[in-house]
């Protein structure tokens, strides 16, 4: 796979890399990207099928992991920063690949299977449902999916992968594929884990109070693969814990990173 696409913060410090959830690209990750990036070099990085990266024909885990991997280095080890689909990236790096990982912090995943994709169908069916040809400025795309997406915070978020392209309008992901291999996307290689060993280093689990992404019920399969990790629940916030409650966020990270 052709390299990814990245954006560099920061000039001095250790490496923080920022893995993005569905849907989204690197540059969600700018504002917290900026303020770390007084005392270290950020990479906010567009995960294969997302920005600017290449987009596969499939989508694979472990293929976006290993894409991830040629980032980084042994010889500098960088602190791991995933949310949701890229938590679960951030997760396999540093169980494949834990001279790469010196730190991890999964923000609102776990290492399982999720069922329940419905609500990321829905947005799929919203934005292929959309007449790009007969849209003529991004406030018609919006009112566009109003019915079907009516959280506005949501509709924006999707809206950012709508790119002008010359007199047309094209989504910057590579929806056909997502929207087909949604249940990958939700899956968890356990199968494909078999050969490695949990991670050792340390760890920082991010949940959102108001999110099921991160329960009881999967805490035995996270000690397992993660016995050093560390659960910070941030209040009143939901899945998108880091836009949710960005100071509360940046401050967990921080003590995490020893600033």
């Amino acid at each position: 796979m052709p390299s990814l696409h990245t954006l560099e913060l920061g000039e001095t410090g250790s490496r923080v890399v920022f893995l993005h959830g569905l849907f989204g690209q690197g540059r969600n990750w700018n504002t917290l990207g900026k303020q770390l990036a007084d005392k270290h070099r950020v990479t906010l990085v567009d995960l294969p099928h997302h920005g600017r990266s290449p987009q596969p024909d499939t989508f694979d885990y472990l293929e976006v992991t290993a894409a991830v991997a040629e980032l980084l280095s042994a010889e500098e080890p960088a602190t791991v920063v995933g949310h949701s689909m890229g938590g679960k990236v951030a997760m396999l790096l540093a169980i494949t690949r834990p001279e790469l990982v010196a730190k991890l912090v999964v923000a609102d995943m776990s290492p399982v299977v999720y069922e329940r994709v419905g609500g990321f169908k829905t947005y799929v069916d919203a934005m292929q449902s959309l007449d790009l040809d007969s849209i003529s400025r991004r406030e018609e795309a919006d009112a566009g999916m109003q019915e079907a997406v009516p959280d506005q915070t949501v509709r924006g978020f999707l809206l950012q992968n709508l790119r002008r392209d010359g007199d047309s309008w094209r989504w910057a992901m590579n929806l056909p594929v997502l929207g087909r291999d949604l249940d990958q996307v939700g899956a968890w290689p356990a199968e494909e884990l078999k050969a490695y060993e949990a991670y050792d280093g340390p760890v920082l689990w991010v949940a959102g109070e108001r999110s099921n992404y991160v329960t009881d019920e999967y805490a035995p399969a996270m000690k397992a693969w993660f016995p050093r990790y560390r659960k910070v629940t941030i209040k009143g916030a939901g899945h998108w814990v880091h836009s949710e409650k960005p100071e509360t966020f940046l401050a967990a990270l921080r003590q995490f990173l020893g600033d």
